[in-house]
């Protein structure tokens, strides 16, 4: 695959996981948020599209892990899930740095459309994002969600 990474200044940057270490990266900042603060089952959290799945990870100052989402195409339409910062990275624009180099990947595989199941107090961040809700609230791992949509091509 080629390398892709995405650099926000010289120091801040969103890459996709290349190798072992850069997706236990991923799995670390993924336990952390959804396992540990919001009680979802670890068995849910890591599944089996996971091989599948390209893993994307933000770095800060210090190159440590403190963000990360994951992308993977089903019938031409790239599902975005998994995107979470950690609580001491959050208010300052991490996520959509995230949800950015996902779009521009999604962009550079051709693939037109975006959807992602949003937590619903999440809603607001994606649509800032011009994600549109396309779906009635769902439960997912006891979490109330509600699908949203997005062209890019």
């Amino acid at each position: 695959m080629k390398h892709l990474d995405w650099e926000l200044n010289d120091f801040v940057f969103v890459k996709i996981a290349e190798n072992s270490q850069e997706l236990e990266n991923a799995y670390m900042i993924r336990r952390k948020v959804f396992v540990q603060e919001q009680n979802v089952p670890l068995e849910e959290e890591i599944d089996e599209y996971e091989k599948e799945s390209t893993h994307f990870v933000l770095y800060d100052e210090q190159h440590q892990p403190i963000g990360a989402g994951r992308f993977r195409v089903i019938d031409n339409i790239g599902k975005v899930q998994r995107i979470c910062v950690l609580s001491s990275g959050r208010k300052n624009g991490a996520g959509a740095m995230i949800m950015n180099a996902i779009e521009e990947y999604a962009i550079q595989q051709e693939v037109p459309q975006l959807k992602l199941d949003s937590q619903v107090h999440a809603i607001p961040f994606y649509s800032k994002l011009g994600y549109e809700i396309v779906s009635d609230e769902f439960m997912d791992a006891g979490i109330p969600h509600k699908t949203m949509k997005k062209t890019i091509l």
